[in-house]
Protein backbone atom coordinates (compact mmCIF):
# COMPACT_ATOMS: atom_id res chain seq x y z
CA UNK A 1 0.00 0.00 0.00
CA UNK A 2 1.35 3.68 -1.14
CA UNK A 3 0.73 6.58 1.30
CA UNK A 4 2.42 9.79 -0.59
CA UNK A 5 0.66 11.45 2.20
CA UNK A 6 2.89 14.01 3.06
CA UNK A 7 1.62 16.09 6.53
CA UNK A 8 3.60 19.08 4.89
CA UNK A 9 2.83 21.46 2.53
CA UNK A 10 1.48 25.68 1.60
CA UNK A 11 -1.49 24.90 3.91
CA UNK A 12 0.56 23.19 6.61
CA UNK A 13 3.20 25.81 6.50
CA UNK A 14 0.46 28.73 7.07
CA UNK A 15 -1.21 27.13 9.74
CA UNK A 16 2.60 26.16 11.65
CA UNK A 17 3.24 30.12 11.13
CA UNK A 18 0.14 31.33 12.57
CA UNK A 19 0.29 28.74 14.84
CA UNK A 20 3.78 29.94 16.00
CA UNK A 21 2.90 34.01 16.05
CA UNK A 22 0.01 33.79 18.20
CA UNK A 23 1.95 31.80 20.59
CA UNK A 24 4.72 34.28 20.34
CA UNK A 25 2.55 36.63 20.76
CA UNK A 26 0.79 35.38 23.84
CA UNK A 27 4.00 35.23 24.75
CA UNK A 28 5.41 38.65 24.24
CA UNK A 29 1.82 40.30 25.88
CA UNK A 30 2.27 37.75 28.79
CA UNK A 31 5.74 39.23 29.01
CA UNK A 32 4.77 43.10 29.12
CA UNK A 33 2.37 42.53 32.21
CA UNK A 34 4.95 41.11 34.02
CA UNK A 35 8.08 43.01 33.21
CA UNK A 36 8.83 46.16 35.86
CA UNK A 37 10.51 48.45 32.57
CA UNK A 38 9.10 48.91 29.59
CA UNK A 39 11.19 47.24 26.35
CA UNK A 40 10.82 49.08 23.39
CA UNK A 41 12.29 47.64 20.48
CA UNK A 42 14.41 49.09 18.01
CA UNK A 43 13.88 50.66 14.92
CA UNK A 44 15.18 47.41 12.87
CA UNK A 45 13.42 44.89 14.85
CA UNK A 46 10.13 46.63 14.02
CA UNK A 47 11.08 47.25 10.28
CA UNK A 48 11.77 43.43 9.95
CA UNK A 49 8.60 42.42 11.71
CA UNK A 50 6.92 44.43 8.87
CA UNK A 51 8.91 42.73 6.55
CA UNK A 52 7.93 39.28 7.77
CA UNK A 53 4.44 40.17 7.86
CA UNK A 54 4.31 41.64 4.25
CA UNK A 55 6.27 38.74 2.86
CA UNK A 56 3.14 36.13 4.45
CA UNK A 57 0.75 38.28 2.79
CA UNK A 58 2.89 37.89 -0.68
CA UNK A 59 3.34 34.08 0.24
CA UNK A 60 -0.35 33.80 0.85
CA UNK A 61 -1.87 35.87 -1.75
CA UNK A 62 0.64 33.95 -4.54
CA UNK A 63 -0.87 30.65 -3.36
CA UNK A 64 -4.53 31.51 -3.03
CA UNK A 65 -3.15 33.28 -7.11
CA UNK A 66 -1.97 30.15 -8.66
CA UNK A 67 -5.25 28.21 -7.08
CA UNK A 68 -7.72 30.69 -8.76
CA UNK A 69 -5.86 30.63 -12.21
CA UNK A 70 -6.31 26.91 -12.32
CA UNK A 71 -9.68 26.91 -11.56
CA UNK A 72 -10.33 29.84 -14.42
CA UNK A 73 -8.98 28.32 -17.22
CA UNK A 74 -11.13 27.82 -20.56
CA UNK A 75 -11.91 24.25 -19.95
CA UNK A 76 -13.36 24.22 -23.12
CA UNK A 77 -10.11 24.74 -25.09
CA UNK A 78 -9.68 21.64 -26.87
CA UNK A 79 -5.48 22.67 -26.55
CA UNK A 80 -6.10 22.79 -22.74
CA UNK A 81 -8.87 20.05 -22.62
CA UNK A 82 -7.16 17.87 -19.82
CA UNK A 83 -10.56 16.75 -17.86
CA UNK A 84 -14.12 15.94 -17.83
CA UNK A 85 -17.57 13.92 -17.26
CA UNK A 86 -17.52 10.68 -18.67
CA UNK A 87 -20.40 8.83 -20.29
CA UNK A 88 -19.60 4.87 -19.49
CA UNK A 89 -18.73 4.04 -22.87
CA UNK A 90 -15.47 3.40 -24.68
CA UNK A 91 -13.02 2.14 -21.82
CA UNK A 92 -10.20 1.19 -24.01
CA UNK A 93 -9.59 5.06 -24.92
CA UNK A 94 -8.19 5.22 -21.60
CA UNK A 95 -4.67 4.71 -20.58
CA UNK A 96 -5.26 3.35 -16.99
CA UNK A 97 -9.21 2.62 -15.32
CA UNK A 98 -9.33 3.66 -11.73
CA UNK A 99 -11.64 3.23 -9.20
CA UNK A 100 -11.46 5.77 -6.67
CA UNK A 101 -13.10 5.33 -2.95
CA UNK A 102 -13.74 8.10 -1.03
CA UNK A 103 -14.11 7.89 2.44
CA UNK A 104 -13.62 10.57 6.12
CA UNK A 105 -10.83 11.33 5.48
CA UNK A 106 -8.79 10.06 2.76
CA UNK A 107 -9.02 8.07 -0.50
CA UNK A 108 -7.98 5.12 -2.11
CA UNK A 109 -6.97 4.56 -5.35
CA UNK A 110 -7.27 0.56 -6.99
CA UNK A 111 -5.70 0.21 -10.31
CA UNK A 112 -6.41 -2.35 -12.94
CA UNK A 113 -4.82 -5.09 -10.83
CA UNK A 114 -6.56 -4.77 -7.72
CA UNK A 115 -3.47 -2.90 -6.48
CA UNK A 116 -4.43 -0.33 -3.66
CA UNK A 117 -2.70 3.21 -2.98
CA UNK A 118 -3.76 5.29 0.32
CA UNK A 119 -3.68 8.63 -0.91
CA UNK A 120 -1.93 8.02 -3.94
CA UNK A 121 -2.78 7.93 -7.65
CA UNK A 122 0.19 7.26 -9.53
CA UNK A 123 0.16 6.97 -13.16
CA UNK A 124 2.55 8.37 -16.06
CA UNK A 125 3.37 11.45 -17.74
CA UNK A 126 0.69 12.39 -20.54
CA UNK A 127 -1.56 9.40 -19.23
CA UNK A 128 -5.49 9.55 -19.65
CA UNK A 129 -7.10 8.22 -16.81
CA UNK A 130 -10.35 7.24 -16.06
CA UNK A 131 -11.51 7.32 -12.80
CA UNK A 132 -14.73 5.53 -11.19
CA UNK A 133 -15.25 7.54 -8.00
CA UNK A 134 -17.63 6.41 -5.17
CA UNK A 135 -17.97 7.42 -1.43
CA UNK A 136 -18.24 4.83 1.37
CA UNK A 137 -20.25 7.27 3.88
CA UNK A 138 -21.15 10.68 3.01
CA UNK A 139 -20.62 13.66 0.96
CA UNK A 140 -17.03 14.46 0.03
CA UNK A 141 -15.50 16.59 -3.36
CA UNK A 142 -12.84 15.68 -5.37
CA UNK A 143 -10.82 18.46 -6.91
CA UNK A 144 -7.49 18.15 -8.54
CA UNK A 145 -6.48 21.43 -9.52
CA UNK A 146 -3.83 20.83 -11.92
CA UNK A 147 -6.67 18.85 -13.69
CA UNK A 148 -8.68 21.58 -13.28
CA UNK A 149 -11.84 19.25 -12.35
CA UNK A 150 -14.24 19.12 -9.34
CA UNK A 151 -16.71 17.12 -8.67
CA UNK A 152 -19.27 16.60 -5.89
CA UNK A 153 -19.22 12.65 -4.41
CA UNK A 154 -22.70 11.29 -3.25
CA UNK A 155 -22.23 7.87 -1.63
CA UNK A 156 -25.41 6.48 -3.96
CA UNK A 157 -23.41 7.40 -6.82
CA UNK A 158 -20.54 6.31 -9.12
CA UNK A 159 -18.96 9.63 -10.53
CA UNK A 160 -16.77 8.55 -13.76
CA UNK A 161 -14.18 11.59 -14.68
CA UNK A 162 -11.39 11.56 -16.81
CA UNK A 163 -7.99 13.29 -16.65
CA UNK A 164 -4.99 13.73 -18.84
CA UNK A 165 -1.57 13.37 -16.48
CA UNK A 166 0.44 16.63 -16.86
CA UNK A 167 3.30 15.98 -18.84
CA UNK A 168 6.10 16.99 -15.91
CA UNK A 169 6.27 14.24 -12.92
CA UNK A 170 5.64 15.13 -9.76
CA UNK A 171 3.31 15.22 -6.99
CA UNK A 172 0.45 16.93 -7.59
CA UNK A 173 -2.97 18.35 -5.03
CA UNK A 174 -5.76 16.07 -4.49
CA UNK A 175 -8.45 17.43 -2.17
CA UNK A 176 -11.59 17.33 -0.74
CA UNK A 177 -13.71 20.25 -1.63
CA UNK A 178 -17.38 19.39 0.53
CA UNK A 179 -17.09 20.02 4.68
CA UNK A 180 -17.29 16.03 5.45
CA UNK A 181 -16.84 16.44 8.99
CA UNK A 182 -14.03 17.01 11.24
CA UNK A 183 -10.63 15.53 9.61
CA UNK A 184 -12.24 17.31 6.36
CA UNK A 185 -9.02 19.68 6.17
CA UNK A 186 -6.46 17.08 5.92
CA UNK A 187 -8.71 14.73 3.36
CA UNK A 188 -6.02 14.95 0.50
CA UNK A 189 -3.93 12.82 -1.43
CA UNK A 190 -1.61 13.26 -4.38
CA UNK A 191 -1.60 12.76 -8.51
CA UNK A 192 2.16 11.22 -8.35
CA UNK A 193 3.14 11.30 -11.68
CA UNK A 194 6.18 9.13 -12.56
CA UNK A 195 9.14 9.58 -14.74
CA UNK A 196 8.14 6.28 -16.72
CA UNK A 197 11.01 4.29 -15.10
CA UNK A 198 10.35 3.78 -11.40
CA UNK A 199 6.37 3.07 -11.72
CA UNK A 200 6.07 5.19 -8.65
CA UNK A 201 8.14 2.90 -5.92
CA UNK A 202 9.62 6.41 -4.66
CA UNK A 203 6.89 8.57 -4.62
Amino acid sequence: MENALGIWGPQAIMMAITASFTVLGMIMLLAAMLMKKRWKPSYTVEFVFIGIMLGLVWYADDLSTNTYTAYQQDLNAEEKMVSGNYDGSGEEAFDEVVTVVAFQWGFAFINEDEEISRNALIVRPGEKVLLKIVSNDVIHGFNIPVAQITAEIDPNFKRELWIKAPDVPGKYLIQCVNYCGIGHAQMKAWLVVTDGENNGESA
